[in-house]
């Protein structure tokens, strides 16, 4: 069995009541139940005795891992203003996959709609768009639904 370094989580009045009524309520989703659960039976401020990592993992039915991980996470987010930031995800910087439609593609996508169509046709569709759009190295590929969704955005109608 693996041993960890004891955590000391000891929280302030205002952290106890702000996760107690996060159990009551049970509004949160049930990551941040469990977390604060997990928190509430670590807690040692005041007269409480330490549980044991193991015993917390025995009783919420999680791994004494995933008792050290809450805890650490939680004594690393300590200083933000929120009182129970250790129990909510880290909101993401930056989207897994960058955005391929810039505001200037959109832009050079809104021109071609708003420029007179092929020879031979009496109004874009939103596949000549997406079609012309590559012929013009605007984009390597795009698909038509997100030419749609472009077109829609900015409010031009294609009929």
């Amino acid at each position: 069995m693996a041993k960890y370094r004891k955590l000391k989580i000891e929280l302030t009045q205002e952290q106890r009541a702000s996760l107690e009524k996060t159990v009551r309520s049970g509004v949160g989703g049930a990551m941040e139940i469990r977390r604060a659960n997990v928190l509430l039976l670590a807690d040692e401020a005041g007269d409480r005795k330490r549980q044991k990592d193991v015993v917390i993992a025995s009783m919420l039915g999680i791994t004494p891992q995933a008792v050290h991980n809450i805890k650490q996470h939680f004594l690393d987010r300590t200083a933000e203003s929120d009182p129970v930031c250790g129990i909510k995800r880290k909101k993401r910087e930056t989207p897994p996959v960058p955005a391929k439609c810039t505001g200037e593609v959109e832009a050079k996508i809104v021109a071609i709609a708003c420029s007179t169509p092929p020879s031979g046709r009496g109004k874009w569709t939103l596949r000549l768009i997406s079609e012309r759009a590559v012929e013009l190295e605007v984009l390597p590929s795009i698909s038509y639904v997100q030419v749609g969704r472009i077109l829609k955005k900015t409010g031009i109608s294609l009929t």
